[in-house]
This record gives C-alpha cells, sequence and structure tokens, in this order.
C-alpha cells in the first residue's frame, strides 16, 4: 500500500518548459535581444548539458548557473555579460508558475488521503516564489529543494535527506512521480523506491532506465496509487 507520494515540480505540477520560454525572452529583451527559435533551441540544448552534468556530479550548480548564458553568448557572437543576464533570467523564471493540466485536480484528489512531499532540483529562491505565487505549498506536508539539501537528484544523498525528515518512513510504501527519467526516476531507483513516470509528452523508448509504471496524464495517477 503506497502512503508516501514524492512529486517532482517542473514539468510535472508546473510547466517549466512554458515558464522557461517566457522567461528566456523577457530577460533578453531587457538587454535589448530579440531571440530567435535558433537561440531558443540552443540554450535549450546547452542548459540541458549542464543540467545532466550536474545530476552525475560533474560541474556543481555555481558553474551551472555562471556558464549557460556565458556559452550561448559566445556562440551567437552576443557582447553581453552571461552573469547579469542569468541574475535577470532567474528572476523572471520565478514569477512563472503555468500549471501542467490536472496538477490542482489531483492534488486536491490525493491530498488527506496520501502524505505528499514535494522533491525539487532547482535554486531555493526561485521554487520558494513559484511554490508561494502558485498556491501549491498548502499540498505539501514537506517541501524538499536540492539547493538547500546540499545535493541532486538523483544522488542517493538526497533521498537520504529526504527520508530522513520523513517520521516514519517506509521504502516500500512509497513512490515517485516525475517526468525526467535521468532525476527522478533514476534516483527513485537508486533510493529503493517505486517510479512513476509522467510522461506528459507522449510514449518514450525506455533503454537505461525503466520505470516501474508510466501514466500519460496526471488523472490517471488517483487509479494507479489505488492498485499499489
Amino acid at each position: 500500500m503506497i502512503r508516501y507520494v514524492l512529486f517532482d515540480l517542473d514539468d510535472t505540477l508546473l510547466d517549466f518548459k512554458a515558464g522557461e520560454a517566457i522567461a528566456f525572452s523577457s530577460a533578453l529583451e531587457k538587454f535589448g535581444i530579440t531571440p530567435n527559435e535558433q537561440m531558443v533551441e540552443r540554450y535549450h540544448e546547452i542548459n540541458s548539458m549542464l543540467w545532466k552534468r550536474l545530476e552525475l556530479q560533474e560541474i556543481g550548480r555555481e558553474e551551472l548557473m555562471s556558464r549557460r548564458f556565458g556559452m550561448l553568448f559566445q556562440e551567437f557572437s552576443i557582447d553581453l555579460d552571461g552573469i547579469e543576464v542569468e541574475k535577470c533570467y532567474e528572476h523572471e523564471l520565478s514569477l512563472q508558475h503555468i500549471f501542467m493540466p490536472g496538477a490542482l485536480s489531483i492534488l486536491e484528489e490525493l491530498y488527506g488521503s496520501y502524505e505528499l512531499y514535494m522533491v525539487s532540483n532547482g535554486s531555493t529562491d526561485i521554487q520558494n516564489r513559484r511554490l508561494d505565487d502558485s498556491g501549491l505549498r498548502r499540498y505539501f506536508r514537506s517541501i524538499f529543494i536540492s539547493q538547500e539539501l546540499g545535493a541532486e537528484k538523483p544522488s542517493a544523498r538526497f533521498f537520504d535527506i529526504v527520508f530522513s525528515e520523513i517520521t516514519g518512513f517506509r521504502r516500500d510504501q512509497a513512490i515517485i512521480v516525475g517526468d525526467s527519467l535521468s532525476s527522478d526516476i533514476r534516483g527513485g531507483k537508486n533510493a529503493g523506491i517505486l517510479t512513476c513516470h509522467f510522461a506528459s509528452r507522449g510514449a518514450v523508448s525506455y533503454d537505461e532506465v525503466v520505470p516501474d509504471h508510466v501514466i500519460y496524464s496526471l488523472s490517471e495517477l488517483s487509479a494507479l496509487l489505488k492498485r499499489l
């Protein structure tokens, strides 16, 4: 029987990709740059690459934040200070809290029947502002943000800290729900709990990391939990 449900935040409950696009364009426009589709796509590639290196513990959070815009501007021969643009971008991102379809409905349905926890890789200030503005905070017993914990998903250390903070926690009664195979699903596997991949954008090829369960809509989650 499932008692503890650990939710990822970005692209699971809040639409990070949509918020990121708005924040990216808004930040660059403040510095006189109107980004084109090629620039936006390249930023996504650079950012994704750096986040994967962070998950593998090859780089630290500060290096990720300090490099991504600098790398982009170098490729596009843009004479801007990447650190200054990064600060503006982080502020703009903190203002974005677009819900994934069905997010509020599933939280309302599960609230009170399960112990809900938030487990997020992200910056403390950005995530806390988004959680406050979205009203999501009230659904969760505790919220765990990687910058505060000093460890990132999928590391076992991240989950060890989370589990130590949950009174009476049992791994065999827990499941993590998230969109990322590399952080949420691999992290859940590393931690010895059930995993549920939220494949909101359609079917995925599972090669190295195979989740225990897959849902394509958050509305499917309640029925899944009742079966477990």
